[in-house]
């Protein structure tokens, strides 16, 4: 089987404000604690709502096309909302290359209510497993660099931002780019 070349995964992103703070704030944690991982970037910071899957040789149009159809009456149903984010932690599941994560409690209701009703709306159009229960795994997170060295959970300053739109996004893999193929406003 080739191997992927492409991934396809529903997101929502930081505004451009956001994005600076978050890029400033991953630095600073890179010079505070000796981390050598590269930074994501601005333009690809996300919090990712669900993955539909990974391609070799592109992502077929149909599956676009599905998905967007799945996602337009979700989108058009719910409100925008605010997401905050008021920690950081290292993922620590593999020894290496862990993700260091931005992590909220209560600003991230909205989001965890938005990726409940896409979750659903995909199982109902065949992009998810039918039958599955919600990812008990989903702990909605926007990483900012991998790293060998692992940070243990610490409160920051809260970093928020509103949320007009959903987007549904092309990552190519192993090129560090994300493109953005859709975006679909919250609350039609």
């Amino acid at each position: 089987m080739p191997a992927a070349t492409e991934r396809l995964f529903f997101a929502v992103r930081p505004d451009a404000p956001a994005a600076q703070r978050i890029e400033a704030l991953a630095q600073a944690l890179r010079q505070a604690h000796g981390l050598h991982g590269r930074s994501l970037g601005p333009e690809r910071f996300h919090v990712t709502l669900h993955l539909i899957g990974d391609f070799a040789g592109g992502v077929p149009p149909r599956v676009v096309n599905a998905a967007l159809d799945a996602a337009r009456p979700v989108a058009a149903q719910a409100a925008p909302f605010v997401i905050g984010f008021d920690q950081i932690a290292s993922f620590t599941r593999k020894r290496r290359n862990m993700p260091l994560v931005l992590l909220g409690f209560d600003g991230v209701q909205g989001v965890a209510r938005l990726q409940e009703a896409l979750f659903a709306a995909l199982i109902e159009a065949g992009l998810a497993a039918k039958g599955a229960a919600l990812p008990a795994s989903f702990t909605p997170h926007l990483t900012l660099l991998y790293d060998d060295i692992a940070l243990p959970p610490r409160p920051i300053d809260a970093l928020m931002w509103p949320v007009h739109e959903l987007l549904l996004v092309r990552s190519l893999l192993g090129r560090s780019r994300h493109e953005v193929l859709a975006k679909l406003r919250l609350g039609g």
